[in-house]
């Protein structure tokens, strides 16, 4: 939602709503992975032997229609990026950026399919052939495969025309041309020249993600430990998601051979072994940076991290603060989403954050040696039951439990410690936090349970406000006037954290509810200006 013109954001304002547009294929990619996993899983052979109820026509046909349901996301994920990119960026018109980025992505192979044909290359069936080009059938187009990091280019270009050109006049002769209808219509003639230079220029950008995928990869089991402590320090600036595609969708994060079909990314291959139906267990090189990895940390660490606050907190203050962690926890280890618990102590510990990434990564590396081979995206409960139980011992499920405590028992130790020893002000610890928790109760609560009015007036209010979106768990705001935001009635009205990013560019970290706050900031910025 746009209240006025916002300022020219900068590359790393970009970036990171860049990322924020991977999280809409990347939830459904997530949801269909769930299902290709249970359906996977209870039409096997292993888990019918084991449970003969199971193998009845009926419910193997609702299991197989899972599966088939399910690769939906994995067979179109390029197509999805792109449509996702321009929609999640647009400003105005966002229906039109997904339209023409569809019709982007699909002239741009048209016309790679047109420059290898016109080569010669094309039209050919030899698997010799194909795999020397990396030619693979892309949305029924035989095509150089690109993968997500051609589809996020050009979505990126199919953005930039969009704003551009979607409010253009044109002479009266062609005005039926013009405006949002003049988007498709540039973005049409733009990436089919694009398709014409990429034959030519990939394998240049092959080489450099090769070249990414060597370094991770050539450091051995510390690979998934670097990955791990990557994601979790670039977390609180917004650029994780960047790290997190390129491992799961590109060469960076390993090519394997599945089905007979060249696949490239960590999820990528995963999700194709998972759907493959001669495939019999997953590649420990591909699940040693998914959901497994987490695991130690979200299903172990970080709730042992939530006890420490709580018994370090006020007596007086504890029954307070326990709902919030509570649900921090249940969001950590049954959602996957650890900001809400992250959030608690990053700004106050810094130096605890960093030794949570890097028990974060250490929790990848264990994973792996120890061999475990649970995939998907998200760490939680779910994966592990899924991914894990569902698909018999082969996956070592039972080593999570385990590695889990040793976690809990760690997290718990080391911030206990750290919060007694320093005086470290987590939740619960003085006075200030206490009323800071009676005040976000008092007010109009809304749906989300947040006080929105409190918090429009502590972000200065309407016609401070020149843009307002949300990712996952946070507001991203730019404002006109930044010394007018105040943080302390933010965080007094249940704001996790915020995070000041320069002169205009704001997030505030809401947790799971955050697009119910932002709709009806949203709502209540419309009533004003109406």
């Amino acid at each position: 939602m746009t209240a006025k013109a916002a300022p020219k954001i900068s590359l790393w304002e970009f970036f990171q709503q860049l990322g924020k547009t991977f999280m809409l294929p990347v939830a459904l990619l997530s949801f269909c992975g769930i299902m290709m996993g249970i359906g996977s899983s209870l039409s096997s052979h292993d888990v019918t032997t084991l449970l003969p109820w199971l193998d009845t026509p009926f419910l193997q046909a609702v299991f197989i229609w899972m599966g088939k349901v399910g690769s939906f996301a994995f067979s179109f994920l390029p197509v999805m990026f792109c449509i996702a990119i321009p929609l999640g960026l647009a400003r105005d018109n966002k229906g039109v950026a997904a339209f023409a980025g569809f019709v982007g992505f699909a002239v741009m192979n048209l016309a790679v399919n047109f420059w290898l044909t016109a080569k010669g290359i094309l039209p050919t069936t030899d698997a010799a052939i194909l795999k020397a080009n990396n030619i693979q059938n892309v949305i029924g187009i035989q095509s150089i495969d690109t993968g997500i990091l051609g589809a996020v280019i050009c979505g990126i270009i199919v953005w930039m025309l969009h704003e551009r050109f979607n409010t253009i006049r044109l002479p009266d002769a062609l005005a039926f041309f013009g405006g949002t209808r003049f988007v498709p219509i540039i973005t049409t003639v733009v990436l089919g020249l694009v398709g014409l230079v990429i034959p030519l220029i990939w394998p240049i950008f092959a080489k450099g993600i090769n070249g990414l995928g060597y370094v991770i990869n050539g450091a051995g089991e510390f690979g998934p430990m670097i990955f791990g402590t990557g994601e979790r320090l670039l977390l609180p600036f917004g650029l994780h998601h960047i790290l997190v595609a390129l491992i799961r969708f590109t060469e960076a994060g390993g090519t394997l051979d599945v089905c007979g079909h060249q696949v490239s990314g960590a999820l990528t291959i995963f999700q194709a072994q998972l759907s493959c139906p001669t495939t019999h267990g997953f590649a420990e090189s591909a699940t040693r940076f998914l959901s497994q990895g987490k695991m130690p940390a979200f299903l172990g660490g970080l709730p042992g991290a939530a006890l420490a606050m709580y018994h370090c907190a006020r007596p007086e203050n504890r029954h307070k603060i326990k709902g919030l962690l509570i649900s921090g926890v249940i969001a950590c280890v049954v959602g996957g989403t650890t900001e809400p618990l992250e959030f608690l102590f990053l700004f106050v510990a810094p130096v605890l954050y960093v030794i949570h990434a890097l028990l974060t990564g250490l929790g990848f590396t264990i994973m792996a040696v120890l061999g475990v081979t649970i995939g998907n995206t998200d760490g939680n409960i779910i994966d592990f039951v899924v991914f894990g139980i569902l698909h018999g011992l082969a996956t070592k499920w039972y080593m999570v439990p385990v590695v889990a405590a040793i976690w809990f028992a760690a997290y718990y130790a080391i911030f206990r410690f750290a919060i007694t020893r320093f005086n470290i002000k987590t939740p619960g610890r003085d006075i200030e936090s206490a009323s800071s928790a009676e005040k976000a109760m008092v007010g109009a609560i809304g749906k989300s349970g947040y006080n929105a009015p409190a918090i429009l007036a502590a972000l200065g209010g309407t016609d401070n406000i020149t843009n307002l979106d949300n990712c996952l768990t946070r507001l991203r705001l730019s404002v006109d006037d930044m010394s007018k935001v105040d943080v302390d009635a933010l965080k007094a009205n249940r704001a996790i954290g915020v995070v000041q990013l320069n002169q205009h560019s704001l997030q505030v970290v809401i947790g799971p509810q955050v697009q119910s706050v932002k709709d009806e900031l949203a709502s209540l910025m419309h009533t004003v200006e109406a």
